[in-house]
């Protein structure tokens, strides 16, 4: 049976680096399933989900710690919940401290949980004033609805500058 891996690991940025992590999973028996990579302040980061055999787990782990530059832990993976309904959320606003912290409350409250959060900073169209950009893959029990989530977080627009547009904003996430 597979034994589901969460890789996470940071070093200055580098040719090779995927490819020594990639290296040591497939000389395991390993299967990189899914990740999120990217350059952040002159370090690459990234954050793995793979399947080892059972059998060669450990060997997988003390082969990825042993890897030179790199901040690296190895997690086992556990089942998904389930009775989760997925949603997107896109969130536009003028930046300032406590954004995101702000978002993350309202969400946490109504104990929806988020799965996927990715931002940046943009300028706006015509002042180039720095506007927050955030995309978010949500899970919320299935006692709370999308409309709440949406009421949450438009509660906290006027104080976040925020907007979410109908056809950008909260909605149900296709084949999640």
């Amino acid at each position: 049976m597979p034994i589901p891996l969460v890789i996470t690991f940071v070093g200055p940025d580098r040719a090779g680096m995927v490819s020594a992590v990639s290296d040591a999973v497939a000389a395991h028996g390993g299967t990189w399933l899914e990740s999120r990579l990217a350059r952040l302040a002159g370090q690459f980061a990234g954050i793995v989900r793979a399947d080892a055999p059972e059998a060669q787990a450990e060997a997988l782990e003390r082969a990825l710690a042993a890897l030179p530059g790199l901040k690296l832990t190895v997690t086992r993976g556990g089942a998904a919940e389930p009775g989760k309904r997925r949603l997107r959320l896109e969130l536009l606003g003028l930046d300032r401290p406590g954004i995101v912290r702000d978002a993350t409350r309202a969400l946490a409250a109504l104990g929806v949980n988020i799965a996927e959060f990715e931002s940046d900073l943009r300028p706006a169209p015509f002042s180039g004033v720095a506007m927050f950009h955030a995309k978010a893959l949500l899970e919320a029990p299935e006692t709370v609805a999308p409309e709440a989530v949406r009421q949450a977080l438009e509660a906290l627009a006027g104080e976040l500058t925020a907007e979410f547009p109908q056809s950008a904003g909260l909605t149900l996430a296709d084949g999640d």
